[in-house]
């Protein structure tokens, strides 16, 4: 029987604060504030999404309204925000949003597409950022990524998103100068990866736990180690298309070694589909964490023919009823 994580999150507005499975379990978001309501799709202005987003004090944001927000430039939030688009369907185009410096983040249920520009990601967390929950988002076709994280940024969880329409998908770990990523961890679990070319995500120094994520039709490989990452994927499936190789590995030199390295990947319960081909590296003297050692529950299920039907329907942007406030009604602030 296939069950989802978080099947109780949508009972009450802020069962989500505090609720993520994995690295990003700390991540309360606006759980503290008051409601603050957008209330146009203006890019900037009273009752603007960026408008809450830069206020200081926490906020637990909500839409009053649907459709598209075209952003001139990135939208910085600030900590102690969700941004909770269940009830209402809403797209970020032009830009994306910037995660920097900032902590307790949750984004929930909005869609991303059509982002434009060098360097432009759907959702760009860099630097310094901690304690990140991103749940049940769409994301396709930016210039750059749809969720890059790098520049020490780190505790962080990406669930039940949908990717798609995109080469360079999740980059986690700048370059090999960066040597203070080593820090970086980061769950990514019951997504999507639909026909996307690549990343899925390529790792640099950190930590990152893969499980019950389906990607298939790649275009070069679903999942990339490189310089001392260490990635371990648990009861995915990997389904090929035309490209059989499942991981790769690319070697690069830290810049405080002097020889380069590539990263670990141990697979664990993963379900290779359609000839995809999986190549890991000897288990040596080499150092690969185990998730037990951070966390101790997760919502893990064995890759299945079930299990794939479920995240085909169940990943991205869903139409959701605005859970009930706890304590009243809502009034926007």
């Amino acid at each position: 029987m296939t069950s989802l994580p978080y099947s109780d999150a949508d009972s009450h507005l802020r069962a989500l604060a505090g609720r993520a499975e994995g690295f990003g379990r700390f991540a309360i978001g606006g759980l503290n504030g008051p409601l603050y309501f957008v209330t146009t799709l203006a890019d900037d202005g009273p009752g603007s999404l960026r408008e809450g987003c830069r206020k200081k004090e926490p906020l637990w944001i909500l839409f009053a309204v649907s459709g598209t927000i075209n952003l001139s430039s990135y939208l910085n939030v600030s900590s102690y925000k969700t941004i909770d688009g269940r009830g209402r369907r809403i797209k970020l185009t032009g830009k994306g949003l910037r995660l920097k410096e900032c902590e307790h983040i949750i984004i929930c249920n909005l869609e991303f597409e059509g982002g434009r520009g060098h360097d432009v990601d759907g959702i760009q967390i860099k630097p310094n950022s901690k304690h990140i929950w991103i749940d049940r988002c769409s994301l396709r076709d930016y210039d750059d990524g749809l969720i890059d994280i790098t520049r020490q940024s780190t505790d962080i969880t990406i669930s039940r998103c949908y990717f798609a329409q995109h080469d360079k998908t999740m980059l986690i770990g700048a370059d090999p100068s960066h040597v203070g990523d080593r820090c970086i961890r980061v769950t990514i679990h019951h997504c999507f990866f639909d026909g996307t070319r690549q990343r899925h995500p390529r790792v640099r120094f950190g930590k990152v736990h893969l499980y019950n994520n389906y990607t298939r039709n790649w275009g070069i490989y679903a999942v990339c180690a490189s310089v001392e990452s260490q990635i371990y994927s648990q009861c995915n499936i990997y389904e090929a298309g035309q490209k059989k190789k499942t991981f790769e590995y690319y070697t690069e030199k830290a810049a405080d070694k002097d020889e380069g390295r590539s990263g670990l990947i141990r697979s664990e319960g993963d379900l290779f589909l359609q000839g995809a081909q999986a190549t890991l590296p000897p288990l040596g003297e080499d150092c690969m964490f185990h998730p037990s050692e951070y966390y101790q529950n997760w919502t893990l299920e064995a890759a299945s023919d079930s299990l794939r039907a479920v995240l085909h329907i169940c990943s991205g942007w869903q139409s959701l009823s605005l859970p009930a406030e706890e304590c009243g009604s809502y009034g926007a602030s």
